[in-house]
């Protein structure tokens, strides 16, 4: 399959990453991030979640960079697990930050992506809220360090998630809620690649980073 290439590459330790950049219409309040689910499962970042989500993060008024992962499309490098991954999501956000110097990032992240990013973005300062999708609870063994958040954070979840039950997002969510604000937005009927929920992934992604925003500057 033949994906278009990204409008720009941005500095990685291992050379490159391949990018796509999408500015909101008028004045934007802020960046956001996404990152996109597993590279050996076919993961990209038009993979259509990541993808979504950014239009979600731009309809919400942020500059949203989405990445290729190292190996993927025309990044360099090669695939090195979640370890590999955390570096580029750090690589990613020091883009950011150096481009749009003090804005507050949003960082968002599927499946894979989500396992990465939020580890990252959790304890970097410069990350302000979180959106975790499709976390993958069953798949990557112990997730009890996101009790450790103190960042507002939005779960994203299908009922039917092949890689981590509802239920047992649910014990993690109530944990973390504890602690933070935090939200869970499930659909019913919905796997891991909400393929009937597309539309619905984009509004609540938007509704619920709005809705941060806000809270912010009434402060």
């Amino acid at each position: 399959m033949m994906y278009p290439k990204g409008n720009l590459f941005i500095p990685a330790s291992h050379g490159r990453l391949e990018a796509i950049l999408k500015e909101p219409a008028g004045t934007a309040s802020g960046v956001g991030l996404v990152c996109h689910p597993h590279p050996l499962g076919g993961g990209t970042m038009h993979n259509k979640v990541v993808f979504r989500a950014a239009a979600g993060l731009v309809d919400a008024g942020l500059t949203t960079l989405r990445f290729n992962f190292r190996g993927v499309g025309s990044s360099t490098g090669t695939h090195n697990e979640i370890e590999g991954g955390m570096e580029d999501v750090r690589d990613a956000i020091a883009y950011l930050a150096d481009t749009y110097p003090g804005e507050p990032i949003t960082l968002a992240g599927f499946s894979f992506g989500s396992r990465t990013g939020i580890a990252v973005g959790m304890n970097d300062e410069r990350v302000v809220r979180l959106i975790s999708i499709g976390t993958p609870v069953d798949k990557y063994g112990d997730y009890s360090f996101l009790t450790d958040i103190r960042k507002p954070v939005l779960f994203v979840h299908g009922d039917r998630d092949e890689f981590g039950s509802l239920a047992n997002l649910k014990t993690i969510f109530e944990k973390v809620a504890e602690n933070t604000d935090a939200e869970l937005l499930s659909f019913s009927d919905c796997g891991h690649f909400f393929d009937d929920h597309l539309n619905e992934l984009r509004e609540g992604i938007c509704d619920w980073t709005k809705r941060q925003i806000a809270k912010v500057e009434d402060l």
